[in-house]
């Protein structure tokens, strides 16, 4: 399916679905031809303003919502594919993404294989519950599995450069332009929060006289995660430390996931209840 097409499916997915959320609240999935990193535009506010950019002119590479990494298969080429340093390599789809409805909630699944010169390097599953809340407000439930199997792929990035996954905001969410990025520690702003442990990290902007906002909620597992922030717009969890910052092999046939919930919210960290979200997410609601 070409790129356009794929991209439209969400919307064509749920015409019919009087119990699904409307479509202009639905986040689009782009993948597809001419599309190297897979990812999801658009994003919306409650009140339909843009929460992600998909094409910033500040590191262009970033794209919206979006999953990838630097890796070597076997004793092959070390691929960044979070940089898309290389026009031979794509994350491209495997199987068709499908969508499913069931009452509030909004189901989706893909299959990806990372490619560079035609050979597999990773097979990748996304897996999305989108659920409506109340005064269009809504929660963006993400989960991801790499597993490797075609060898053991080795995993190079830093502890900044590799998307787990990214969130670039747009703007006029971002710090630069006059709103305020907060984690559950009570820290503020990128020099606070950068590469700091926290549960969750929200972003939030008043504009035209209406506050909104956007966190991201990472599960209690028993291992602490950190967070790269940038007051330009940027929210990125980052794997357990074991796995980040430093090189690690995952062995052929093994698997690495992660996931996350993304809130979206009326008002700020504080009015919107972000807090209170998380310790639903937490005891699993």
């Amino acid at each position: 399916m070409d790129a356009v097409r794929y991209a439209g499916a969400l919307a064509l997915a749920f015409a019919a679905g009087c119990a699904a959320p409307a479509p202009s609240a639905l986040p689009g999935w782009r993948a597809g031809d001419g599309i190297p990193i897979p990812h999801w535009f658009s994003l919306k506010s409650p009140s339909g303003k843009d929460l992600l950019d998909e094409s910033p002119s500040r590191y262009p590479h970033h794209c919206a919502l979006w999953i990838a990494d630097k890796v070597q298969l076997g004793d092959g080429p070390i691929v960044d594919y979070y940089h898309r340093t290389s026009e031979r390599s794509a994350i491209t789809p495997a199987s068709e993404a499908r969508w499913a409805t069931q009452d509030d909630r909004s189901m989706f699944t893909a299959t990806l294989r990372w490619v560079t010169d035609g050979t597999p390097v990773l097979d990748d599953e996304r897996k999305l519950v989108f659920t409506m809340l109340e005064a269009g407000e809504y929660l963006f439930d993400l989960e991801w599995t790499l597993r490797a199997a075609y060898g053991d792929v080795s995993f190079h990035s830093d502890a900044v450069h590799y998307a787990w996954p990214y969130l670039r905001l747009h703007p006029q969410f971002s710090v630069e332009h006059g709103g305020a990025l907060v984690d559950d520690q009570g820290r503020s702003g990128q020099a606070a929060t950068n590469l700091r442990h926290a549960n969750w990290v929200d972003a939030s902007a008043s504009i035209d006289g209406v506050t909104e906002g956007v966190a991201v909620f990472l599960p209690q597992d028993g291992e602490w995660r950190k967070f790269v922030t940038r007051d330009y717009g940027i929210i990125g969890p980052r794997r357990a430390d074991a796995r980040s910052g430093k090189p690690f092999v995952l062995a052929r046939g093994e698997s690495l996931g992660g996931r996350v919930r993304i809130f979206v919210h009326r008002g700020d960290a504080t009015s919107g209840k972000v807090a209170a979200r998380y310790r639903e997410y937490v005891a699993g609601r």
